[in-house]
This record gives structure tokens, C-alpha cells and sequence, in this order.
């Protein structure tokens, strides 16, 4: 058997026996900007308070005692500066869907890891991240890899999954 489909079938086996859901945000941002102008809230910020939406949302469901530990990778001292200034404001201020006390009963901490610490969450972040892409930029082209990460979105009682664990914006 060829070596490269024998890696990913492995993969996917592995994948699939994995318990997780996905929940991830994409932000047009040519349109973003055209829409909100240039001194617009930074795109990945936005994409960051969908996401902490979301993972609200998506515990409601599966369990409302889950405590949940955010963990971005580093990105460089001025970003990581401005990411915490974010979250910290999200937290005390709530969202237009979520309050502050809700965030803070099921947000318990933000701990940043490196990319070299070869953390599993986000080595599935990496993985999952490039189909993901391809689908919102192009949802009607078939993508085998994209049907493989469908199955782990946090979808709706219907079985949507934009809007809930995919959230494009505007």
C-alpha cells in the first residue's frame, strides 16, 4: 500500500475515534474591510468572540458543568498583549449573545501555549484548519478532507453547521 494514503488513513481512523468538536470562525476580510473600513475591530479578535460564543453555546449542550481553558498559541509579545486586552474585555463586558457572567461561569482561563510544545488541541487545530478554508472559500466544490472534518463541527439540532461551529463573517 502506498505509504502517503496509508498515513491518512491512519489519520482519519485516529481522528474519528477522537471525541472533539470543532468551532471555528473565518472573516472575509476584503469584505469585512469594504463593509466596516480600515479602523474596523481586528479580524482576528471578531473571529475570537465568535468563537467564545460558540463554545458557550456548544457546552450548553453537551455539558453545562464543562469549565473550559482557552489555549491559543503564541503569536508574538504585541499580539499576545492585544489578544489578552480582547479576551479580558469579552469577559467583563459580555457579547451582543453572551453576558459576562455567563463567559466567566464557563471560561475558567486563558493559557497560552508555543507552537514548539506540540500541544494536541493545537496540532488538530493545524490539521483540521486547511479544509475548513477551502470550504468557505469555495462551499460548492467537493473537498474529500472537508467531509472527513464535517462529521467533528458543532452543528444545530437540524444538522447546520454555519452559524454554529463555522461562523463566516460578514
Amino acid at each position: 500500500m502506498d505509504i502517503k494514503k496509508s498515513f491518512y488513513e491512519d489519520l482519519n481512523n485516529l481522528m474519528n475515534s477522537l471525541q472533539f468538536k470543532i468551532i471555528c470562525s473565518a472573516i472575509n476580510k476584503d469584505e469585512y474591510i469594504k463593509r466596516y473600513g480600515k479602523g474596523a475591530h481586528d479580524p482576528y479578535h471578531i473571529s475570537f468572540s465568535f468563537i467564545m460564543e460558540r463554545l458557550v453555546f456548544c457546552t450548553d449542550q453537551i455539558d453545562k458543568n464543562a469549565e473550559i481553558i482557552i489555549m491559543p498559541e503564541m503569536r508574538g509579545k504585541r499580539e499576545d498583549s492585544l489578544f489578552i486586552s480582547h479576551y479580558n474585555s469579552v469577559m467583563d463586558s459580555g457579547t451582543y449573545h453572551v453576558s459576562s457572567l455567563r463567559f466567566k461561569n464557563r471560561i475558567k482561563q486563558l493559557k497560552f501555549c508555543r507552537k514548539r510544545d506540540n500541544v494536541t488541541g493545537s496540532q488538530i487545530a493545524d490539521l483540521v484548519a486547511y479544509p475548513l478554508a477551502r470550504y468557505v472559500l469555495n462551499p460548492k466544490e467537493p473537498y474529500i478532507p472537508f467531509e472527513m472534518v464535517k462529521e467533528k463541527i458543532y452543528c444545530g439540532r437540524k444538522g447546520e453547521i454555519e452559524g454554529f461551529g463555522l461562523k463566516v463573517f460578514p
